[in-house]
């Protein structure tokens, strides 16, 4: 009967860290879920605004350029990711939301929904902080968040004629979309690896 109680004890000691961070994991992909959602609204509205041949125009400079966050190493496709440790994928996940923590203050489109990105990445950040310290004991370890700091995108910021300025809040929007999706990815595989039984399969 002591030995039952005392299983019993130490098995909700045990599990109660794995549960914490499940809690933890499943808040913060609901958080990079939805700002994946505002990234997706506000680059659709910014299209739906352009000229057809605006838009074609854009469509095929973008795909010849880059954006700034590629600066971040990053898994090159499904398979790495799948291979990429727990630790690693939260690391790079930081890195991306510190990356726009700036730039999101520039977005372009409607103030309701551009109000709601700042906020919302501070929060996921700090949310992925405490995952990285709670799988803080592979054997990875997690850079000092000072050095992880980006420069703002490009030249956005300086004084540009219409066209340019019009490439320039394209390529932001997209690249904000496109991050937020490699966040949304990274997370959702980080947290599936919690549950052994699960098919993490991308």
């Amino acid at each position: 009967s002591l030995l039952l109680l005392l299983s019993v004890v130490c098995l909700g000691v045990y599990s109660q860290p794995i549960t914490d961070n499940q809690r933890l994991f499943s808040i913060a992909v609901s958080r990079v879920q939805h700002l994946h959602l505002l990234a997706q609204r506000l680059f659709s509205d910014f299209e739906s605004s352009l000229q057809t041949e605006e838009q074609r125009q854009l469509n095929k400079i973008f795909l010849q350029d880059f954006c700034n966050s590629d600066y971040i190493v990053s898994p090159i496709d499904k398979h790495e990711t799948q291979r990429s440790s727990v630790l690693k994928l939260l690391s790079i996940s930081y890195r991306l939301i510190e990356s726009w923590e700036f730039p999101s203050r520039s977005l372009s489109g409607g103030s309701s929904l551009r109000n709601q990105i700042s906020p919302r990445l501070s929060e996921l950040k700090t949310g992925i902080l405490l995952l990285i310290r709670a799988n803080q004991d592979e054997a990875e370890n997690f850079p000092d968040s000072g050095a992880l700091q980006l420069a703002p995108y490009g030249n956005y910021y300086q004084s540009l004629g219409a066209d340019e300025s019009l490439r320039r809040t394209y390529e932001l929007l997209a690249c904000f979309k496109k991050d937020m999706h490699k966040v949304e990815t990274y997370l959702t595989v980080a947290k599936c690896r919690l549950s052994p039984e699960a098919n993490c399969t991308l």
